[in-house]
């Protein structure tokens, strides 16, 4: 099997370069080697453009990252953008809470929400950050949000970067979601003082354990993403892509 075809890139990482010309992005993003997306906006393309894009360059929406307040106001706009291009998921990149009450209405919110992404053939999720992990009566705000929303409708989208920024460990953290993980984001650490991004595999964090204990839980997508790039964007992604692709490579050869 070859695992890099469950390897997207976060389009956020070239929001710069997508914001100019989207389409022309995902040649670029195609040649690299990427056959999945995660969108982070449209720029007003047209949702048949975009479908007739992706078939040419057989690529896979896997998930458009959606802000809440689209997901409120405009969801049967959202559905039907994201239905027409073969979105899999649909997942809400940011929210802020602070209290169990605020926790919970959210909870309420995004089951509602997820009810209807499901009935339109997709599936939700929520992406953290590392401000989930601050203490809620003695437990996590993430922990929180996911054991007050149904696991059948809304699935961690979880940011290994973050995670480990927030001071826990990613492997044990992914693990805690067996079975209901089905998208994993790789972001790297370049070191421990000052916690820049920096390409998937050259930094600190253990990926390559990540992506096994990913593959073990039935995570579907590891989704690259890089929010800030000292070389181009476009460098960046293939250092990634080539270093991710390595990595699968050593498990495989470890399975042997």
């Amino acid at each position: 099997m070859n695992r890099m075809n469950q390897v997207a890139i976060n389009l956020y990482t070239l929001r710069k370069e997508a914001k100019k010309n989207l389409l022309g992005t995902l040649e670029k993003v195609s040649e690299i080697g990427y056959c999945g997306v995660e969108f982070a906006g449209f720029f007003n393309t047209p949702a048949n453009r975009l479908k007739e894009t992706l078939e040419r360059l057989r690529m896979i929406s896997v998930a458009s990252h959606t802000p809440i307040e689209a997901l409120r106001d405009n969801l049967d706009e959202v559905l039907r953008y994201n239905q027409t291009i073969g979105t899999k998921y649909i997942v809400c990149p940011w929210d802020q809470c602070a209290t169990r009450e605020e926790y919970r209405e959210r909870a309420v919110f995004f089951n509602s929400v997820a009810k209807k992404i499901s009935d339109a053939g997709m599936g939700f999720g929520y992406h953290n950050h590392a401000h989930e992990f601050e203490l809620v009566d003695g437990k996590y705000g993430l922990d929180y949000l996911y054991e007050l929303t149904d696991p059948k409708w809304v699935i961690p989208q979880l940011d290994i970067y973050w995670i480990y920024y927030a001071g826990i460990d990613p492997v044990a953290y992914i693990d805690r979601y067996a079975g209901r993980c089905k998208l994993i984001h790789l972001k790297d650490m370049s070191d421990n003082i000052s916690k820049s991004i920096t390409e998937v595999g050259n930094g600190i964090l253990d990926i390559k354990g990540v992506m096994a204990k990913g593959l073990e839980i039935g995570a579907e997508w590891f989704a690259v993403e890089q929010d800030v790039c000292e070389r181009p964007a476009l460098e960046s992604i293939r250092i990634s892509y080539e270093n991710v692709r390595r990595l699968f490579q050593e498990l495989e050869e470890h399975k042997r």
